[in-house]
């Protein structure tokens, strides 16, 4: 994919706040420290669209970035551990579960997986949230750099016994070594043609 143009649009808390529904949507969310802000910067090829921060939790809002002037990737806050406030965590599950339910120009979910941990409670019912509301979902297995690649097919049949889904569909990548990010590309650009724009 070559990258014509990558550029922060607006942060949001409601939909009200929301860009208009004009362009297809690809959501990223994990865990926090995951890797997504690295990914994003990888997959537009920009060293500091997205900021990136060894401190877990620093995405506190939904931010949205319009790349190629074709399509919205919209960063959501990590789920699990963060050192931010109580009171602020509590907000996220409901802020982040209206988008993903009610974003109707919404193409799919990307969600990340640290390679090297194994997927919890929080996976899970992801996975069975977005599996109730028909709603696609990219799995991506970041770091992958850290494992030999023997270790990463290990890991990555792991994991996909864990979930339940087919091996074939968890996307090893690599913000370092870039390993995956065609890969990737190729299956947002599969869920964007699905878009049709709203009247």
């Amino acid at each position: 994919m070559i990258i014509s143009s990558a550029e922060f649009i607006t942060s949001a808390v409601k939909p009200t706040q929301y860009p208009p529904p004009e362009y297809p949507e690809l959501a990223f969310s994990g865990r926090s420290n995951v890797g997504k802000s690295s990914l994003i910067n990888t997959l537009v090829n920009r060293r500091h669209l997205v900021k990136t921060s060894r401190t877990p939790g620093r995405t506190q809002l939904i931010n949205f970035f319009l790349v190629n002037r074709s399509v919205l990737f919209v960063d959501l806050p990590g789920y699990g551990y963060a050192k931010v406030p109580v009171a602020v965590r509590k907000n996220w599950g409901p802020m982040i579960e209206r988008y993903i339910g009610e974003r109707e120009n919404l193409s799919g979910l990307v969600n990340l997986l640290d390679i090297r941990r194994q997927p919890g409670p929080e996976e899970h019912s992801l996975a069975g949230w977005l599996s109730a509301r028909n709603i696609a979902c990219l799995w991506v297995l970041t770091k992958a750099d850290k494992l030999s690649k023997t270790k990463q097919k290990n890991r990555r049949l792991a994991i996909s016994r864990e979930m339940g889904i087919d091996p074939e569909t968890l996307i090893l990548f690599s913000a370092k070594t870039r390993q995956g990010r065609d890969i990737l590309w190729e299956r947002i650009q599969e869920l964007c043609r699905a878009f049709e724009p709203q009247a």
